[in-house]
């Protein structure tokens, strides 16, 4: 689905997650932070590779099954059992199939449809500043992490060089049209530059550094999204923004795998950054030569090539100034009022999506939200349809009748949407949702050269898919905020988190719609459901 798709991964498909600050604000410095970062991916890597990285495992009784002594158990199991002995527990162990794509893997640009490069003999890393481009090495001959001293001097000359900035970037043809980046790569190869290329596919992953301070949230938004194109290489797996004042996130490429395989890498070089940074404010780079050490790429361009990048800029300008990104945060109640109160968390924010819309609009819409289903093999995501007769029936109770309805009502319909929605996760969780299915008989059929259902063709079924409504969820220690751009012209990109006692919203639109007033039309959804909680009318 994702390789085939040939419009540009920023935006439609490419998500951000940024990182929390580092507690201790010295550690937040550019150049500290990121020679930790990369330091502690590299171990993550060795970990990973080494078969010692923790499963993921889904804990539906984590007081049995999380706990030392039943990890230590199951490690003697032989692995044709461990799964029986980790079910009689209640504890499902995922897929982590997708992991292996996370280092030395690109995304290479083909005609019709991509292919996923991976070269796990890559031992260096990509730099990209300015819009140049750099490489050295961060791992050593025998396969061992390259001192952070001297990763912290060679990220420094990085960081000091006065090279301009290129006229001709090459990171921006990363966010062209995929058929017209495949055709110019095709050129590229031509002119000479086979070897730089894949250089840049094979390096571990790319740390773009931004000389550009953040103003507030909704600049880190725009910067770790889509930033100004010249500095990134979208079809790197995964890369990791830090911008001049220590501001981190990672921006991945979708084809290859989804949030959670990304979401497992934040929160282990999070908590190995802020627990055991293996640099200092105080610790002086390596006495090394990094003149040598680090190779700047230098691309030999011809004026085809540079009118395909000047193109390109354009087209990225174009596309980005047309997006719209907003966050509100609700402070007056979160997950531990609403499981006090038997609701679902998840369902109450998908509730407020709704009833918000439908404040703003006066509709309902088709509404996505993504849910892993890494329960199973090779399992990738399905759809929950959030958007039910429930919600419509309480969203209108809410929205539209306000002094029609007893509080025990209002609060039986909250715990009516609470109940369908958990329903709908539980059979998405567990391959029991139609959107994938119906999406693979679609593929099938094609590939077969079989004529398609007439479902396939039915208004119905445009409209379902056509998702004004995108949103997914993430919550985590690491994690800051996280984004996405809208999948449709006329649609809203979701990101929320429901927190212990605060639930907050980032969310994108372009200009057919007003972002600035859905988030207040949720906000007020948020202290209305909330007033019933509590046991009191609306007004």
């Amino acid at each position: 689905m994702y390789l085939s798709a040939r419009d540009s991964v920023v935006l439609n498909f490419n998500p951000f997650m940024s990182f929390n600050p580092d507690p201790k604000t010295e550690y937040n410095d550019q150049l500290v932070r990121a020679t930790n970062m990369v330091s502690s991916a590299v171990r993550f890597m060795k970990t990973l590779r080494a078969g010692l990285l923790e499963p993921e495992v889904f804990h539906l009784n984590p007081a049995k099954s999380d706990t030392d002594g039943f990890k230590k158990l199951i490690r003697w199991v032989p692995s044709s059992l461990s799964w029986y002995g980790a079910y009689m527990v209640n504890a499902y162990p995922l897929d982590m199939s997708q992991y292996f794509r996370l280092f030395n893997s690109s995304r290479i640009p083909k005609q019709g449809r991509d292919e996923l490069f991976t070269d796990d003999k890559g031992r260096h890393l990509l730099v990209m500043r300015n819009g140049n481009m750099y490489v050295f090495d961060i791992v050593d001959r025998d396969g061992n992490l390259v001192s952070p001293a001297e990763i912290q001097s060679h990220l420094k000359y990085i960081l000091s060089d006065q090279t301009p900035a290129p006229a001709f970037p090459l990171g921006v043809l990363t966010s062209e049209n995929r058929d017209t980046w495949a055709g110019l790569r095709e050129k590229l190869t031509a002119a000479g530059n086979a070897e730089d290329l894949r250089t840049v596919d094979s390096a571990l992953f790319c740390l773009s550094l931004d000389d550009e301070s953040m103003k507030d949230h909704i600049h880190i938004s725009h910067n770790m999204l889509h930033g100004d194109g010249c500095n990134r290489w979208y079809d790197k797996s995964f890369s990791i923004i830090l911008t001049k004042d220590g501001q981190a996130a990672i921006n991945f490429e979708h084809s290859w795998g989804d949030g959670v395989a990304v979401l497992r890498f934040q929160n282990e070089i999070f908590k190995d950054t802020t627990e055991k940074p293996l640099v200092h404010p105080s610790s002086a780079p390596a006495a090394v030569d990094s003149a040598a050490a680090v190779r700047r790429l230098q691309f030999k361009l011809n004026s085809e090539l540079e009118n395909g990048i000047q193109k390109a800029r354009e087209n990225f300008d174009s596309a980005v100034s047309k997006l719209t990104i907003d966050a509100m945060e609700f402070k007056k109640g979160g997950k531990e009022q609403l499981k006090k109160g038997k609701l679902s968390p998840d369902a109450i924010a998908q509730l407020a999506f709704q009833m918000g819309y439908l404040r703003q609009y006066g509709q309902t819409v088709a509404t996505y939200e993504s849910c892993s289903t890494a329960a199973f093999r090779h399992g990738r995501t399905e759809t929950i349809r959030p958007a039910t007769i429930h919600t419509k029936q309480c969203a209108h109770a809410f929205v539209c009748q306000p002094g029609q309805h007893s509080v025990e009502q209002l609060r039986g319909m909250l715990s009516e949407c609470s109940k369908y929605h958990g329903q709908l996760t539980k059979e998405a969780a567990m391959g029991q949702g139609f959107d994938r299915h119906l999406f693979a008989m679609r593929y099938l059929a094609n590939s077969k050269g079989q004529t398609l259902h007439s479902l396939y063709s039915d208004p119905a079924y445009a409209a379902i898919n056509h998702n004004i409504l995108s949103t997914s969820t993430l919550t985590s220690p690491a994690v800051s905020l996280g984004g996405f751009a809208p999948v449709v012209p006329d649609g809203f990109g979701v990101g929320y988190g429901v927190h212990d006692d605060w639930i907050g919203c980032n969310v994108s639109s372009y200009p057919a719609r007003n972002v600035h007033e859905f988030l207040q039309c949720v906000h007020k959804s948020l202290e209305d459901i909330f007033t019933v909680v509590e046991g009191k009318a609306i007004n």
